[in-house]
């Protein structure tokens, strides 16, 4: 059956992903600019389009605890939430991946208090990469879609069992409207199967979940978790490479790499602003400017050896996050990959789009210029805040 093409918002991009891969439970609290989702959910599951128990729960520390329980007991679980909701659930995102539940949700990035703030830019997601979850950005309502069923699948591999958090850009994604197609239900239960697991309560083989541990075992638990996310780079290349084949749209795996080859200067970017910032690339291309693109799809398990094959005089980052007193944290992890890999390129962070300040062409354009100027030597600023209004 050929993939109809519909109209949809980011948002609604999310919900007709989470519909084709028929979760057993959904636990939903509407916080901007996420509601949609569970808004598109809720009318399916009141209109029998998706049989699901649907749970309208008390806050997101709530909806996470219930999930955590259905997918203890054996269940296929899904929620959504952005900003202080996330935050909120902190604590129980540390139990879902410890517990190894394969818990899918999506995150509607968006600036965190004080000054309160509903527009987007990343600080919520990238202050919990140390939580345990994988995390994966979408650059466009496709993306968001087709990695809702990729993440299941990935979250759900014996090898892997463990959560998965898919990140949307606040506004700028979650609430613009492109073309989609939408794989029809046969060919998403044809790549999707039905969710198995032995890690559940089980009346016939009992097993101890939620337990305590002691400075003896504590930290084997640690490392098989760790493990697993490592591991997951593999499954996540297997099941892109599936997903391909079926569905004719390949991601390629943990990044994506444009017009790097030869290139002597390189922005990496995360999210919805690649599609901007290649654009620009292709401009600059035109113009005789040696310029390339690499986009981090996944930040969780992070793509070091991906990272480590760039080969630039310059490599710039565009992140729309800042570490207090620091440097962008995505800029953190692409320098330890490049030294891992004992290159040293000259390295600029551009923090730009906090609070949902919009980062344009010329912005970008800008950038690629600060990049070049630094190839040709000329001293130039390590963290870089692009269009702020006070003096730096």
């Amino acid at each position: 059956m050929p993939q109809k093409r519909e109209f949809l918002s980011g948002n609604e991009a999310v919900a007709e992903g989470v519909k084709l891969c028929r979760p057993h439970v959904i636990a939903a609290y509407p916080i901007t600019p996420q509601t949609i989702v569970v808004e598109r959910l809720s009318e399916m599951v009141e209109s029998g389009e998706l049989k699901s128990e649907y749970m309208h729960v008390e806050s997101e520390y709530s909806a996470l605890s219930a999930l955590m329980g259905a997918s203890a007991v054996g269940a296929r679980t899904f929620t959504a939430t952005s900003s202080q909701g996330l935050l909120y659930m902190a604590e129980c995102l540390h139990y879902a991946s410890g517990g190894r539940f394969p818990i899918v949700m999506m995150n509607a990035n968006r600036s965190l208090a004080l000054p309160w703030n509903i527009y987007g830019d990343q600080r919520d997601s990238l202050s919990l990469l140390d939580c345990g979850w994988i995390q994966v950005y979408a650059e466009d309502a496709q993306e968001s879609l087709d990695l809702v069923l990729q993440a299941f699948k990935i979250a759900e591999d014996k090898r892997v069992s463990t959560p998965f958090m898919i990140n949307l850009d606040g506004f700028v994604l979650t609430h613009t409207y492109e073309s989609v197609l939408i794989p029809s239900q046969e060919e998403a239960d044809a790549f999707l199967p039905k969710f198995s697991t032995t890690n559940k309560m089980d009346l016939n083989n009992p097993v101890n979940m939620g337990f305590s541990s002691t400075p003896n075992d504590n930290m084997e638990f640690k490392y098989i978790q760790h493990k697993a996310m490592l591991d997951a780079k593999n499954v996540i290349k297997e099941v892109g490479s599936e997903f391909a084949k079926m569905f004719k749209r390949d991601y390629g795996g943990l990044i994506d790499k444009y017009k790097t080859e030869n290139a002597d200067i390189i922005l990496v970017t995360i999210g919805s602003i690649t599609s901007t910032a290649r654009v620009v690339v292709d401009e600059l291309r035109s113009s005789g400017f040696k310029a390339g693109l690499c986009k981090i799809r996944y930040m969780r398990p992070f793509p070091h050896e991906e990272i480590s094959s760039l080969d630039a005089e310059v490599i710039g980052v565009l992140e729309k996050d800042i570490s207090f007193g620091y440097e962008g944290t995505v800029f953190t992890n692409v320098n330890s990959a490049l030294m891992r890999a004992g290159k040293c390129p000259k390295t600029i962070n551009f923090i730009a789009g906090l609070g949902g300040r919009s980062i344009s062409k010329k912005d970008l354009h800008d950038m690629f210029n600060t990049l070049s100027r630094a190839k040709n030597g000329e001293k130039t600023e390590q963290i870089q805040f692009i269009n702020t209004k006070v003096p730096l």
